[in-house]
């Protein structure tokens, strides 16, 4: 061949070469996708010095680092953010507008999950309590990995929340959840007809009882704690006997009360991960010749954020024992799977906001909403406004007020006079940043801010209220103003940073802090994985080097 040629051939092939990419790493035999349940973004970055070499500082030394994710969307709640981590959409394209939503026509609050067809495996069968992911209207990463792979991958999820097993489980995959009731795990007949024998065993074993006769007490000393002072405050809302300070008492002779206790101390992510041990055993999970996919949603954080509040000793300690519990999680992995040979995403669905009183005290205005008092206001203002004595504000359900559009029509009234009229009123109190109605943000008429482009971004069509709420920053809003010491759901800072850390064969090791997306998750690893992204993803995959 003559020199020419074979230099333009050498071009060419180096051409191809580089527009083609970075070779595809092999198929891992595991995508583990771990959710600690309102992790906000700072905390395991400012808390590394103190971690385990294992836990939070495997993924930080060897994976890339994202620090500085937020989501694009207000509703910064449990379901809201599991669907978006699993789908890579914002509530429109999910349909999951939060936790829960008010049913117009029905006359009465939708669960993000419910579905009666579908009822507890070894409960007996109540209005309200069957589960599936009906709900949910985008397909997962998950269940694209399934139907790529003509029904050979499999999708295990559990957590303690059944919303959190079991959107992340997507339309395919198998999810598990605790119960408060018994102490074990349960399931719905969406997945099984029956509890399958392992989990049968599993909790014939009444593993939630090892920690009955334990108290949760501090894991290092106390002066090596940032919060030590912050342990007996008046405002916080401890679960059951637990108590406002350390250590924290668990025995109790009323079943009922001691498991729904678990949930509130660190031994509740232990139990979770018992389980998942059990699980993997049990199905052969990432040993089948096809990448599977495990979730787990740790739920004691937001539990124990709620009652105590961020900035407190039981945060603290929990994050330090959080830590332990994923050491102990990936050494399980790496010993039956093998870390080189699984994909490792850690994410959280939230964050939180402080108690606003801990930040009253700190000379920040802050304060707490009265929903219900509101509610009364707004259609007393109705009732007054339009002369009449029916109520137009139906309910509340976070973040938004839903109005009876039977009674606008009654009355001759449109809709949207009546969203305004609302709206009006509300703006009318102290603590409240933005009210803004749906027929407003259906046609695109919002204001120039970053939390109004929040709000348009977790707008359903159909599920979302008639008018959003959005407080002032650290106002506590929610249904009952004093049920948790702290609360989240806001479009601030505090409530939509997260972290984003992925670790696996073909991931290169640093951080990057440019702004990114939860969403962008799940179309990172269908990129990864040469898949198909989520129906309804919006996200855009993240550079692994």
């Amino acid at each position: 061949m003559k020199p020419w040629l074979k230099l333009n051939l050498a071009l060419i092939i180096l051409q191809v070469f580089i527009c083609s990419g970075p070779l595809r790493a092999s198929q891992p035999d595991l995508v583990l996708m771990i959710v600690v349940d309102q992790l906000r973004g700072d905390m395991p970055l400012r808390s590394r010095d103190r971690f385990s070499p294992g836990g939070f500082r495997y993924l930080m030394d060897h994976g890339m680092v994202y620090t500085n994710a937020h989501f694009s969307h207000m509703v910064t709640t449990t379901a809201a953010g599991h669907a978006t981590l699993a789908t890579g959409g914002n509530p429109p394209q999910h349909g999951i507008a939060s936790n829960e939503w008010f049913d117009v026509k029905a006359r009465r609050p939708e669960y993000n999950t419910a579905d009666p067809r579908y009822q507890l495996i070894s409960a007996p069968p109540k209005s309200g309590k069957g589960r599936s992911p009906r709900n949910l209207t985008s397909t997962t990463f998950g269940d694209e990995m399934v139907t790529a792979s003509a029904g050979n991958s499999r999708v295990f999820s559990v957590s303690i929340k059944d919303r959190a097993a079991i959107i992340l489980g997507g339309h395919l995959g198998k999810a598990y959840w605790y119960s408060k009731k018994t102490g074990g795990f349960t399931t719905s007949t969406y997945y099984h007809d029956e509890l399958p024998g392992w989990l049968q065993r599993w909790n014939e074993g009444h593993h939630a009882d090892a920690f009955r006769n334990q108290d949760w007490d501090l894991l290092q000393e106390r002066q090596r704690y940032t919060f030590r002072e912050q342990d007996d405050r008046w405002f916080e809302k401890p679960e059951g006997r637990m108590g406002r300070t350390f250590p924290h008492p668990l025995q109790n002779d009323d079943n009922a009360a001691y498991y729904s206790t678990l949930r509130y101390t660190p031994m509740g992510d232990e139990l979770t991960l018992d389980f998942l041990k059990a699980l993997v055993n049990a199905e052969n999970i990432g040993n089948k010749g096809y990448t599977d996919m495990l979730a787990v949603s740790f739920s004691v954080t937001d539990y124990i954020g709620h009652a105590f509040g961020p900035n407190s000793l039981e945060a603290e300690d929990n994050l330090l024992r959080l830590d332990r519990t994923l050491q102990e999680l990936l050494k399980f992995i790496d010993d039956k799977i093998g870390l080189a040979n699984t994909l490792v995403v850690l994410s959280a669905d939230h964050g939180i906001s402080p108690a606003p009183e801990y930040m009253q005290a700190l000379g920040f205005e802050a304060g707490r909403h009265n929903v219900p008092e509101l509610m009364k206001q707004v259609n007393s203002a109705l009732q007054e406004k339009f002369h009449t004595e029916r109520m137009l504000a139906l309910a509340y359900q976070t973040p938004g007020i839903y109005l009876d559009p039977d009674a606008a029509d009654s009355l001759g009234l449109t809709i949207e006079e009546v969203e305004r009229a609302v709206a009006t009123e509300v703006m009318k109190a102290s603590g409240y940043y933005l009210a803004l109605t749906k027929s407003d943000l259906m046609s695109g008429r919002i204001p120039a801010t970053q939390a109004a482009q929040l709000v348009s971004n977790s707008l359903h069509p159909v599920r979302s209220g008639n008018v959003i709420l959005v407080q002032d920053p650290f106002w506590y809003l929610a249904s009952t103003p004093d049920e948790d010491a702290a609360m989240h759901g806001s479009p601030y800072n505090y409530d939509n940073h997260i972290p984003i850390m992925i670790a696996g064969p073909g991931i290169g090791h640093g951080s990057i802090n440019r702004r990114v997306a939860p969403r962008d998750i799940a179309p990172t690893i269908s990129d990864y994985l040469g898949i198909a992204p989520p129906s309804g993803s919006v996200g855009t995959p993240l550079p692994r080097h």
